[in-house]
């Protein structure tokens, strides 16, 4: 913490607030209102000070309290006196328009302004602890250190890359300095936040406008900016990004979750979860996972829970838009592309889902592994729509430090559909070798038994529209054929929490923090700001270099470009074809119907 600083007036300046000691007078009006003190001359309050508002409390070690001059705060339908009254108050300082009631022990915080404190039992920092998380992982080789302005981001990118040692040990000095600054105090309340009926509260940070009401026990962990923590939940060792809500008897350990996700009485440990992610039915299991954001868990849902080995558990890895139907059992290692629909089923291998867009079935009755390529595409042009759009929509953070990549195609994913056309052409050609009926594929399924690829043909096809549909709309005309043409296309990006970065800036943010050039979080934040404007252009090259793969060319002329328009235009009349078809499958539902009183009603609650 900030050393206070003496001033001539015999005031302190602490975190640039200005106090004083109590006069005579005052400290005889706070006895008279049952308030008592360990030492008196330890009490510090602010120029405008009014004893009359604090009542029976008692204060030990060094208190700070601020001014008060506004009359209630409020929260939904609790209005509370500015002011402390029933309270035990140890080593804490204490903003400005404040009211704490009913704080039956709280130590060692800072507490910024207009900050409600109501019906907490315990509410401690010890700042001799370092709060390790162990996410990804369980046996710790991924441990991360919190604080509060860490992004998701920040965490991922210290949990995998840790065969980089020299950034390794930057990214621990960094933060264990930033953590003994104000700012990185864990044992931080920031301002317009919102503490009420909580049994236990230690070593958690709360940023601005976050709110934490009826929880069981929250411990070692960062509330992030506008989170909404409620009713009965239990978190240890916890990063929640902006905008993120826990809710109704929810269990959470050594996990970092991203923005505008939500979380509800299930079951999550040793994860990192990418913003938008959703998962809140009461007996879904996540553990020792990457998740990459756009995604929902659905009732039933096992994730990495059964042991296929002697070992300990090790990893799962889902890339952005993975959703597992209801009742899907996965096991541990295994990895999906983006995009990735699991139907019903506990599948009973490690599974490398290596097609984006696919459907997964697990057939009992043929012993066999079924993927269906561009399934969404085909046959659910609808929900692929809305899943890009929704995400942007529903995005209701005030700071946005996180950059995310909504849209569904998008460079990372254009990557993953030209290695599964590859993929998809040698396992035809394979097939028609060996006078195969059906097309089969390799490395996707540990075990002898076979996996089975559906629609080959249809999805070969589909993901070459799903190519020239991305480009098309990300490039809109001709671009100048110079500004792209001499840079080889980029076939792998990272993403970074939500933020897409081509392999090479990746590299160099990696090499410029081991040697010291970027010496600070800030330092690394301002290096992705600058990476994030330039994404949009990056995208650009990137959309013309995917048509110039298809061309087979490292430039496209002026007739190819127009048979790409013509396509585009083809393509786009199929996406608004098939996403009215797939609307009208469900509005012709005769069961669908058969809840409501009409057609109106149906509209009103389901549009």
């Amino acid at each position: 913490m900030r050393r206070p600083s003496t001033c001539a007036s015999s005031f302190l300046i602490i975190n640039n607030m200005s106090y004083r000691k109590l006069t005579t007078d005052e400290v005889a009006a706070l006895k008279t209102n049952g308030n008592m003190a360990d030492n008196w001359e330890n009490i510090l309050v602010a120029e405008n000070f009014d004893a009359t508002r604090i009542t029976n409390n008692h204060f030990g070690g060094e208190v700070r309290i601020g001014n008060m001059t506004e009359t209630t705060l409020s929260h939904d339908a609790l209005c509370l006196p500015v002011g402390i009254s029933g309270s035990w108050i140890a080593n804490t300082t204490i903003g400005e328009n404040c009211a704490i009631h009913n704080v039956r022990y709280i130590n060692g915080y800072t507490v910024g302004s207009r900050v409600i404190l109501f019906n907490i039992d315990e509410m401690s920092y010890q700042p001799e602890r370092k709060v390790w998380i162990e996410p990804m992982n369980e046996n710790g080789g991924r441990r991360i250190l919190p604080f509060p302005q860490m992004t998701v981001g920040d965490a991922f990118m210290w949990a995998r890359f840790r065969g980089e040692s020299e950034m390794m040990k930057k990214l621990e000095e960094m933060t264990i300095h930033h953590l003994d600054t104000p700012e990185g105090c864990m044992g931080s309340v920031a301002d317009n936040v919102v503490i009420k009926n909580c049994k236990m509260i230690c070593n958690v940070a709360f940023m601005q406008g976050s709110v934490a009401e009826q929880c069981i026990a929250l411990r070692d962990g960062v509330v992030g900016i506008d989170c909404h923590l409620e009713h009965g939940i239990i978190a240890e060792r916890f990063l929640l990004g902006e905008h993120v809500k826990l809710e109704f008897g929810l269990r959470l350990n050594d996990t970092v979750v991203g923005d505008n996700s939500t979380l509800a009485r299930c079951e999550v440990g040793n994860s990192i979860i990418f913003p938008a992610h959703e998962q809140h039915h009461n007996n879904s299991f996540l553990i020792a996972a990457l998740i990459m954001g756009q995604s929902n868990i659905a009732a039933g849902g096992t994730l990495g829970s059964n042991h296929n080995s002697r070992t300990a558990d090790n990893e799962l890895s889902c890339g952005r838009g993975f959703w597992p139907g209801l009742c899907v059992s996965v096991k541990h290692s295994s990895r999906f592309a983006s995009n990735c629909l699991l139907a019903k089923a506990d599948y009973p291998n490690e599974l490398n889902i290596t097609l984006p867009f696919a459907l997964v079935n697990n057939n009992a009755a043929k012993n066999q592994l079924e993927v269906m390529p561009a399934y969404w595409w085909m046959y659910n042009m609808y929900a692929m729509d809305r899943n890009s759009k929704k995400f942007a929509k529903r995005d209701k953070r005030k700071v946005k430090a996180q950059h995310v990549e909504f849209d569904n195609l998008a460079p990372d994913t254009a990557e993953e559909i030209i290695i599964g056309r590859d993929l998809l052409h040698i396992w035809t050609e394979e097939a028609y070798r060996e006078g195969k009926t059906e097309v089969t594929a390799h490395g996707m399924e540990k075990g002898k038994r076979k996996t089975v690829i559906l629609k080959p043909g249809e999805g070969y096809k589909a993901y070459r529209d799903m190519l020239i549909y991305y480009a098309m709309n990300n490039l809109g005309e001709m671009p100048n054929k110079g500004n792209y043409s001499d840079a080889e296309r980029v076939t792998r990006w990272v993403n970074i929490g939500g933020q897409l970065i081509a392999e090479n800036d990746m590299q160099g943010l990696i090499s410029d923090i081991a040697c010291g050039k970027l010496a600070t979080w800030d330092d690394i934040h301002a290096r992705l700001d600058q990476l994030w404007e330039a994404y949009p252009e990056q995208k650009r090259q990137h959309a013309y270099q995917v048509l110039c793969h298809l061309s087979q060319k490292k430039n496209l002329d002026e007739k190819e470009w127009a048979l790409y328009e013509a396509e585009y235009s083809r393509i786009k009349q199929f996406v608004a074809d098939q996403k009215a078809l797939s609307r009208k499958k469900d509005d012709d539902n005769e069961f669908r119907h058969m809840t409501y009183w009409n057609d109106a009603e149906m509209h009103a609650v389901l549009d």
